[in-house]
This record gives C-alpha cells, sequence and structure tokens, in this order.
C-alpha cells in the first residue's frame, strides 16, 4: 500500500532526492527511515542510467511516500524525451504516486497525466525553474496564478540566486497571500540559507538529496537540510 502525505505550510517537508540510478539501488529501507519526509523518483535521471521501466529499484524506499518526477531536458532534465515519452513513464508508476512533479510549462502537452493524476486523487506539484537568475515579484505571482488555475496542489520555484537580496525576494513571494500551496528555494551557493530560511517561512517541499550526487546547483544533503530546518543551524556553505 502507498504512503501518503498531508501538505501543511506549519509543518514543512523535506524531500530526498536521488541522483542516479546506482544510489537508488544501494538504498536500504532501514538506512533512509530519519531525516526527511519523502522521496523523490527522478524518473530522466533513472533512464539515463540504464534503468529498464520493468523494474521498481524505488521498492526498497517505499516506507516513504514517493514524489514522482519525468523533468524535462528544458528545466535540468536528464535526457531528451517529449512529452509522450515521459507521460508513458509516468503512467508506470501512477499507482505509487503519493506526489507527482510537472513543469508549469508542460501542463498542456502533459494534460493526459494531469488528467490521470485527477482520476487517482494524486495531487501534482507544478514546478517553474530558472537557473540564470531570480526572476522578480511579477513573474512569480503570474506563474503562481497560472499554477492554481491548472489545477495544482503546489507551485514550486527554484531560482538561481547571486545575491542576499535574492533570497529576500523569494522570501517576500512566500509570505504572500497564495492560492495555491508554496514550494520555494533557491540555488547556488546561497541554495542552502535559502532553502532553510523559506522552509521556516511556509514552503511545504524542500529539497536535499540521498546517496553522493546533487540534483540541483548547491543543494544539501537531505538529512543535513533536515536538522538545519529543525534544529535552529542557518549556514550558506554548500554541502562539500
Amino acid at each position: 500500500r502507498k504512503q501518503t502525505i498531508t501538505l501543511n505550510p506549519a509543518e514543512p517537508l523535506v524531500v530526498g532526492s536521488f541522483g542516479g540510478l546506482n544510489a537508488l539501488q544501494q538504498a536500504r529501507s532501514t538506512l533512509i527511515t530519519g531525516g526527511f519526509d519523502l522521496i523523490e523518483i527522478r524518473l530522466d535521471i533513472l533512464k539515463s542510467d540504464g534503468w529498464n521501466p520493468s523494474e521498481k529499484p524505488w521498492s526498497a524506499v517505499s516506507c516513504k511516500p514517493l514524489l514522482f518526477t519525468t523533468r524535462c531536458r528544458a528545466e535540468g532534465g536528464a535526457l531528451d524525451l517529449t512529452a509522450s515519452q515521459r507521460q508513458e513513464l509516468l503512467t508506470l508508476v501512477i499507482d505509487e504516486a503519493a506526489l507527482i512533479d510537472v513543469e508549469l510549462a508542460s501542463c498542456g502537452e502533459m494534460s493526459e497525466s494531469l488528467d490521470a493524476m485527477r482520476d487517482h486523487d494524486i495531487p501534482w506539484v507544478a514546478s517553474y525553474h530558472r537557473f540564470d537568475e531570480m526572476p522578480d515579484l511579477e513573474t512569480l505571482r503570474a506563474k503562481r496564478d497560472l499554477a492554481h488555475a491548472s489545477g495544482a496542489a503546489v507551485f514550486k520555484v527554484a531560482a538561481m540566486m547571486h545575491s542576499p537580496a535574492d533570497i529576500e525576494t523569494m522570501l517576500l513571494f512566500q509570505q504572500e497571500s497564495s492560492p495555491v500551496l508554496l514550494s520555494t528555494m533557491g540555488m547556488g551557493l546561497l541554495a542552502p540559507e535559502s532553502r532553510v530560511r523559506c522552509a521556516r517561512a511556509g514552503s511545504v517541499l524542500n529539497y536535499g538529496f540521498l546517496g553522493d550526487a546533487p540534483t540541483a546547483p548547491g543543494q544539501w544533503a537531505a538529512p543535513m537540510l533536515y536538522a538545519a530546518i529543525h534544529d535552529g543551524l542557518i549556514t550558506s556553505r554548500p554541502c562539500d
């Protein structure tokens, strides 16, 4: 039976994301019981590592709720998969997913997957990534409202940060009244500090990596992020 989750801004959740097939295959349920709340399975990364879609290498870690993502190339995906290929992969995991991530820009071409999620009562995350800079508030608000209109449970934004002012912009956005739950975070050298502060400001999903490879620039290991959020540690040092 699959695990489910409750999304609540007052209880920030830490998502542990595996950066490769090998790390996932080596995982054991006894090793992943603490330090984070749910697990992201990046199907695009698994496929680039030679994953056979008939296999379920995440079975050993299914004691945690699973968030499945098949990232498009334009927003950091490991392969140049078509929308049809990505939807086929999501179809394989629809019965095991507690959450599914689809890029906001892909909502139109991924409509079959969105319909399937509604049929299965699976909440979905509309994600938006900027690997160059921090968007302004007007842009963030427009994307947020589009995510809400599209039926997403969460609007996720991850942006490259170049200065402390970028963190403040993200925090302002996070703290605004919103029609949809928010997941906000920075990338780059300021990623750790931004992720801790955004989590405390109400970001419902906060990402760190599992295994030995970050899945975004400046990302912390998930247990370290969990400890920082809950134990009061704030630092701008990225994970070694």
